[in-house]
């Protein structure tokens, strides 16, 4: 079923009550028009639903209506406020746009003026979430830009993406570090009646925990040391959207009530404010840790678990669709040497047999990573086994060894080379190898590499 766009919501304040009549009988075919007769009336309302725009009348018998503007702009300065004035009160209207007003509008108003200047208001209110959207997923790297696989464990995870992209139920992917989840949400995202809307990554181990709460709601200025400023929070950017929660098993569990409370209720407040905003979000949720055996340690409330695992998906490991690693091979050398910089390259046969051999303990993330160093640092168009620098063994050595024995030797000498280029900062080359830390030590013990 396809999504019905939401009205934008428009409240009208002043205490004539013609006037807010007017306004509700010229604006109510488009819009959500809410009505309030006294500044303390509008602030309730404001309060308790997500207003997009405001009409303002400046004469109030409460509350002057510059302080208003002013208190109503520090609950939320994204929503755009309209001044509506008498011509003698114009003067104090320009002195509301410079505090912050979009416009003004003069009694008794013109009907087409009037829808003008709101559409251009919310137009305005519409590219700042944009703007702010944006400027998020510029920071962000794809890890590779489509999915890859012939294997019947992707073609499960294929069929599967199509059929859970038509819900709005919460999916909790999980899987092994560098498997792809980002990459499988972000296609449920194409696929979905969503696709028009922000897609907005949280990865919750990359944030430290005393800047989540900010980084998820958003703060008002001066909620807290620092807060120079009002911050849109990515629930707020993501309306209608998307919000993908990657390794959403590093959350505290202070964090993982808060989560559950807006996912159960679909509204949040921003940190230093008592507004309550509404929101019209899609939850998706990845984790490389088995989140049962967290919930059976006491590291993760089984009420979020219950309420993200609504739609579950397991992502297979690359050692189990070896298969796919020639298409991958050649995917990321096409990928790495688009634009000409770099020539095409292929691997040999005999590298491409190996390859296939290897576990993969960073799965298709160190895959890729491998293929980019080989485009940059091989010169020929072919790639041999050779020219892996960090599989140094001869064709003679090779053939001398049981096939098991062989990639073990691989994996000894690729991570140890790996380690060593980082001076052995395991944090770091974890990373690069696509894995995370405790994979990494669990690795090192097997391969008995030891600092």
């Amino acid at each position: 079923m396809a999504q019905v766009e939401k009205r934008a919501t428009i409240l009208v304040v002043d205490d004539e009550h013609g006037v807010r009549q007017s306004f509700y009988m010229v604006l109510k075919d488009e819009f959500t028009v809410l009505l309030a007769g006294s500044g303390k009336e509008a602030i309730d309302i404001f309060s308790k639903n997500a207003v997009d725009l405001i009409l303002l009348d400046i004469l109030l018998p409460d509350i002057d209506g510059i302080d208003l503007l002013e208190r109503l702009k520090e609950m939320d300065p994204n929503t755009e406020i309209v001044m509506v004035t008498a011509v003698k009160e114009i003067q104090t209207a320009v002195k509301a746009i410079k505090l912050g007003a979009y416009e003004y509008i003069i009694k008794p108003f013109v009907v087409d003026e009037v829808i003008t200047v709101i559409r251009r208001a919310l137009e305005k209110y519409s590219l700042v979430k944009e703007v702010t959207y944006l400027r998020h997923e510029l920071e962000r790297r794809q890890p590779f830009e489509e999915m890859v696989g012939v294997h019947e464990n992707m073609k499960d995870i294929f069929e599967l993406i199509s059929t859970v992209s038509q819900s709005n139920g919460t999916v909790l992917i999980q899987g092994e570090s560098g498997t792809g989840k980002e990459l499988v949400a972000r296609a449920i995202h194409r696929l979905s009646s969503r696709k028009d809307h922000p897609f907005v990554v949280i990865s919750c181990a990359a944030i430290p925990a005393t800047l989540m709460e900010s980084e998820i709601f958003g703060h008002n200025k001066g909620a807290f040391t620092g807060a120079v400023s009002t911050v849109m929070g990515k629930l707020e950017i993501a309306h209608r959207g998307i919000v993908f929660l990657d390794d959403i098993d590093s959350l505290d569990n202070n964090m993982q009530g808060k989560l559950l409370r807006v996912i159960q209720e679909k509204e949040f407040e921003r940190l230093g404010s008592t507004k309550v905003i509404k929101v019209d979000v899609r939850f998706i949720a990845a984790s490389n840790k088995d989140l049962e055996e967290r919930i059976s340690k006491g590291e993760f409330r089984e009420d979020l678990f219950y309420r993200l695992n609504v739609l579950p998906m397991k992502l297979p490991p690359l050692r189990e669709r070896r298969d796919d690693v020639p298409l991958l091979l050649n995917h990321f050398l096409e990928l790495h040497s688009k634009g000409g910089s770099i020539p095409a390259k292929r691997f040999s046969q005999e590298a491409i047999n190996i390859l296939m051999k290897y576990d993969w303990p960073g799965n298709v993330r160190e895959l890729e990573n491998l293929v980019e160093r080989l485009c940059t640092l091989c010169k020929e168009p072919v790639i041999q086994l050779k020219d892996i620098p960090m599989f140094t063994m001869t064709r003679t050595e090779i053939k001398d060894l049981p096939l098991r024995e062989a990639v073990k030797s691989f994996e000894k000498q690729y991570v140890g080379a790996v380690l060593e280029s980082v001076n052995w900062n395991r944090t770091r080359a974890a990373e690069i190898l696509g894995v995370h830390r405790n994979t990494l030590a669990a690795k090192l013990h097997d391969l008995g590499l030891k600092m």
